[in-house]
């Protein structure tokens, strides 16, 4: 079995990818390493670049396309299938975590043989202000919604055991959150504290509706907090909504008929919305239900290249 299995998705990683895999190339690993490449669907040469590496070889590559755009951690799924290392790191193709870190990475995930997996937090982010409030506001829901330990920074940047792997890719459902596996099955979690670097090449394509799928994705497929919340906002709204009726009858009895129809109707219209909200969050979990019984694939691969040498690129 290899040592250590590198999983990096790549989506419109054309300008950075090959040089992150010569420089991964370069590092030592002993017992060996492999390079899982993931096309998630990249409208730019992201393809043509990695079968120009698989037929240069600079190291052990598993390189495979995707039928389309899936999402980041369906792409890691797929790496993560496709994976035979007795230790599995991902990392980001955009270079913001330097390759001597994958090292460092290894080495402590291999002299802790106790964790199941190992995240990395930052001496300093180099993201815009925009991710760093997504990733504050992810943390706090995190946190509540599906039991993360207090202070655990869930990086994209982190190191599974085999163990891990394999329950994790026993999730077969169309719409994986890595984390929330992870959180599900151990709790054996260890924490160590890598360099972020700036940016290089392109933009991040973090947006907000990338945010609010993230966040659904968390949420409704990992915790039944949602209806819980909504539960208690009903409950709460339902005794409001019963004193009001009793003051109405008081001063119905009392006062003569009440007046104020404007409040009436504002009532009526914010019990309306709680409802149609509510039912939303419902056909949510009843809409994603359906399409896991229907079958919708986790992702599908289109072509898949192994490539390897046994030559190191400085010999």
């Amino acid at each position: 079995m290899t040592a250590l299995s590198i999983v990096i998705p790549v989506y419109n990683g054309a300008a950075s990818i090959e040089h992150l895999v010569h420089e991964l190339a370069r590092l030592h690993f002993p017992d060996g390493v492999e390079l899982v490449l993931v096309n998630d669907g990249s409208p730019d040469d992201s393809w043509s670049v990695i079968q120009r590496l698989c037929a240069a070889a600079p190291m052990p590559i598993i390189a495979i396309d995707l039928a389309r755009n899936f999402g980041e951690h369906n792409a890691v799924m797929a790496g993560y299938a496709a994976a035979s290392g007795a230790y599995i790191i991902n990392i980001d193709d955009d270079f913001q975590n330097p390759p001597s870190e994958v090292v460092k990475l290894f080495e402590h995930a291999r002299a802790h043989p106790e964790l199941d997996v190992v995240y990395t937090r930052y001496e300093q982010k180099h993201h815009s202000l925009f991710r760093n409030l997504g990733s504050l506001f992810n943390d706090r829901m995190a946190r509540f919604m599906i039991d993360k330990p207090k202070g655990l920074y869930l990086s994209s940047f982190r190191c599974v055991n085999r163990f891990l792997r394999d329950r994790i890719v026993g999730y077969t459902g169309p719409y994986p959150y890595i984390d929330g596996l992870i959180l599900e099955n151990t709790r054996r979690i260890g924490r160590l504290t890598v360099r972020h670097a700036p940016r290089v090449k392109g933009k991040s394509g973090y947006t907000l509706r990338k945010l609010v799928r993230h966040w659904m994705m968390m949420f409704v497929n990992f915790s039944v907090m949602p209806l819980r919340i909504s539960s208690l906002i009903g409950a709460v709204f339902s005794i409001i909504g019963f004193l009001i009726a009793m003051v109405a009858v008081y001063e119905y009895f009392f006062k003569g008929t009440p007046q104020g129809w404007a409040s009436i109707v504002s009532v009526v219209l914010v019990f309306a919305g709680i409802q149609l909200l509510t039912l939303g969050l419902i056909g949510e979990y009843l809409g994603r239900l359906y399409l896991m019984q229907r079958g919708k694939p986790q992702y599908a691969v289109r072509t898949t290249l192994v490539a390897s040498t046994h030559a190191r690129p400085d010999e």
